[in-house]
């Protein structure tokens, strides 16, 4: 998988997210978001960048609004990383994409498996 972040639902949330071990990006996101459209090509550029380490996903928040609510997502865009079904680190907030390969890095270099 690579090159583009995948489209998660309701339907896909526990076997992509949940019951994944390895390290997973999800932008909490909305069409009408200015800033979402912003961070979005960003978001594919880490998906295709970091293909094989990580997976990325975006998950409409109109369409998805319990899941939204699940992890008091407030603004979007909102970033999570969840490893392990558990969120380990959450952004707020366009960011430029530096900021996001360096939260990516030291999350890979924490979670790398050392057994």
């Amino acid at each position: 998988m690579g090159g583009q972040a995948l489209k998660v639902d309701e339907a896909g949330w526990e076997a992509n997210v949940m019951k994944v071990p390895e390290l997973v990006m999800v932008d909490f996101w909305a069409v009408w978001c200015g800033p979402c459209q912003m961070v979005a090509p960003i978001v594919d550029e880490v998906a295709t960048e970091y293909a094989g380490k990580l997976r990325v996903y975006k998950l409409n928040t109109d369409e998805n609004p319990e899941i939204a609510g699940r992890y008091q997502v407030m603004s979007i865009p909102t970033i999570i990383f969840f490893k392990n079904g558990q969120p380990v680190e959450k952004l707020i907030g366009a960011r430029p994409k530096r900021q996001f390969k360096e939260t990516i890095d030291s999350l890979l270099a924490q979670h790398s498996p050392t057994v």
